[in-house]
Parts: C-alpha cells; structure tokens; sequence
C-alpha cells in the first residue's frame, strides 16, 4: 500500500532577457520619483506582443492621493494609452511586490502576470507601513489567475530604498 503525500517545491523563477529590460524600466521611473521627493516604487506595463503600454511611478506625497501608488498610476495611464480597461495578456513590472491594493487593481484589470523585485518585507524594513499579505495569500484566497514571480533584479530593487533613504527627502506613509 502504497500513500499519497504533498511535496511543496519553491521553484525560483527564471527571468528572461526581456523581463530583465522591463524591470530596468520600472527601476529607471522609480528613481525619477525619487529624484522628483517621491517613494521609491516603479512600474511598467508591457502587452501580451511586447510593447510597452506605460511605465509611472509613484507619486502619493505629489498628488495627497493614498492610493497613488505606481502600480495604480501605471494601470491607469495603461488602459488611457490603450483605450481599454481590460488589460488581459500584459505583465505588470513593479519594484516592489504589489500591496494588496494594487494587488487587487492588477486583478481587476485582468493583468496575466506580475513580475517584482524587492518583498513587502522589505517595504516594511524601509519603514513603509506596509500590510504583509504576501501576493500569493492574496492569489490563493481571492482565486485570482494572475501568475506571480518575485525577486526579478531583486538586489538592484532593494537599492532603491538605500538611494531614496540617501536622498534627503524620504517620506514614509
């Protein structure tokens, strides 16, 4: 007799050229945020063929708007740009994994799959107050079908905090 038993296997995801280009995108408007007094959170939007819909960053101490965060900002001026609210087959490229918030906009408009760099811990660790519902929790207990890879350049995302810790105007929310 022979039992049935559950393996649980962490596989890293690997991150191709392309989604390495992508995140660079995210990162280069993360840091225009920075230099601009802004938190460090980048994102970009690319369609299902490859091109890039939008990348923004975030901008919520520059609008007094909570919920201004890049991933938000970067759906809105996707679906402006491509006339559409359903933004089915596009990756969303953020530095930063997606909090719940944006978690839910990203499921809302039907993104395929998220690609991000630094952890909501790390978030945390910078002094963001941070809710610490990892992306897969959300995934698994809201049903969604979005795919989710963290870590893509994640080194090069976590030096985002450093360098706008470094900038002299760091503002936590």
């Amino acid at each position: 007799m022979f039992g049935v038993g559950t393996i649980l296997v962490n596989i890293t995801p690997v991150f191709t050229p392309a989604d390495e280009n992508y995140m660079r995108l995210a990162i280069a408007r993360a840091r225009e945020g920075i230099a601009g007094g802004q938190t460090p959170f980048g994102a970009c939007i690319v369609t299902a063929d490859g091109v890039v819909a939008a990348c923004d960053h975030n901008v919520v101490w520059k609008t007094t708007d909570i919920t201004a965060h890049g991933e938000v900002n970067t759906i809105r001026v996707a679906c402006r740009a491509l006339g559409t609210i359903d933004l089915s087959g596009c990756v969303i490229y953020s530095t930063t994994e997606p909090c719940p918030m944006c978690f839910s906009a990203i499921h809302w408009a039907r993104i395929r799959r998220i690609v991000f760099g630094a952890s909501i811990s790390d978030a945390q660790a910078a002094g963001f107050n941070e809710l610490t519902i990892a992306n897969d929790i959300m995934k698994s207990a809201g049903h969604s079908p979005v795919l989710i890879e963290g870590g893509c350049l994640s080194a090069e995302c976590r030096e985002l905090f450093r360098e706008w810790q470094g900038a002299g105007q760091a503002r936590r929310y």
